[in-house]
């Protein structure tokens, strides 16, 4: 099948054998031999010389290519359609996971400072001269001055990631 599919598209396009030979860097015996069945060209010359004569790799074989009928191209572009669907239901879900995630954030944050507004930083009374309370103490100290300072950076930037996630539709 692929001997007498090369020799009818050489001759179909009116080339001689020495010609395509010239074209493929081989020797006119080389497309002889493959014209008469003798041998086959291997992958990479079976590509180069679909490309010569213009054609597929799947015509010289002997596939037949089908042309994609309207039936295809629906049932492709409903399929497509679906895929579509499926990835803007996934993104909305994540973004609406993102601005819960970011709002359960800022309600942390105010709890946290009504907290520490309503203890009135009591470990600043303790007798540090005990190691115990003096380790606690410092932890805690630590802690308020670190979320003081950080907590007002942490919810401004969630404020604007949920009203960007709320512009973004």
């Amino acid at each position: 099948m692929l001997s007498e599919n090369i020799k009818r598209i050489r001759k179909s396009k009116g080339l001689s054998q020495e010609e395509l030979a010239i074209k493929l860097n081989v020797v006119r015996q080389t497309v002889s031999k493959w014209e008469n069945g003798m041998s086959v060209p291997d992958s990479g010359m079976l590509i180069i010389l679909a490309d010569e004569l213009g054609t597929t790799v799947s015509e010289l074989l002997g596939e037949t290519v089908a042309e994609p009928t309207t039936d295809d191209l629906k049932a492709i572009s409903e399929k497509l359609e679906v895929i579509n669907l499926q990835l803007a239901k996934r993104s909305r879900t994540t973004v609406k996971t993102i601005r819960w995630i970011l709002i359960l954030v800022c309600a942390v944050i105010v709890i946290i400072f009504i907290a520490l507004a309503f203890m009135n930083s009591p470990y600043l009374d303790w007798n540090y001269n005990d190691p115990e309370l003096a380790v606690a103490g410092t932890i805690m100290h630590g802690f308020e001055f670190l979320f003081v300072r950080l907590a007002p950076i942490a919810f401004l930037a969630s404020v604007v990631g949920i009203v960007a996630t709320y512009k973004r539709r």
